[in-house]
C-alpha cells in the first residue's frame, strides 16, 4: 500500500515538473493558411523556408497551429510550440519553438503533437 502511494506521489510530481516547461501558447508568432517567406523567418512567425531557387515550394499542412508538441531528438522529448507546417517535395515539415525562444525544424515524425490544450 505505501509502495503504491509513493508511485503516485512520484508520478504526479513528475507530471508536474513536467508541465512547468509549457508557456501560454503564443497569439502571434506563427503562420497559418500559407507558406513561409523569408520575411515570415525574419519577423518570427516562421522557423524555416522551403524554397528552391527562391521559390516557395511548401504547402501549409492541415494541422492546429500553434499546439503543443515534444520534439524527440538524440531519444529526448524536448517540449516545443508547434508555429509551422508545410509539406515540400513529399516530405511534411514542422517548424516548433523551444520555451528558451530557439526554433526546432524536422520531419512531422520527428514531433509527437499534442494538441492545443494548455497542459497543466
Amino acid at each position: 500500500m505505501i509502495q503504491k502511494i509513493f508511485t503516485t506521489l512520484i508520478s504526479v510530481f513528475s507530471f508536474s515538473a513536467q508541465a512547468g516547461f509549457w508557456p501560454p501558447l503564443p497569439k502571434t508568432g506563427f503562420i497559418v493558411g500559407h507558406a513561409a517567406t523569408q520575411a515570415d523567418v525574419a519577423a518570427g512567425n516562421a522557423a524555416f523556408v522551403a524554397a528552391v531557387n527562391g521559390v516557395s515550394i511548401g504547402v501549409p499542412i492541415k494541422i492546429t497551429i500553434p499546439q503543443y508538441a515534444y520534439y524527440k531528438e538524440n531519444g529526448k522529448k524536448l517540449p516545443v510550440v508547434v508555429i509551422q507546417a508545410e509539406e515540400a517535395q513529399g516530405q511534411k515539415l514542422v517548424g516548433a519553438r523551444q520555451a528558451n525562444g530557439q526554433d526546432v525544424v524536422g520531419l512531422i515524425t520527428d514531433f509527437e503533437l499534442l494538441g492545443n490544450v494548455q497542459l497543466k
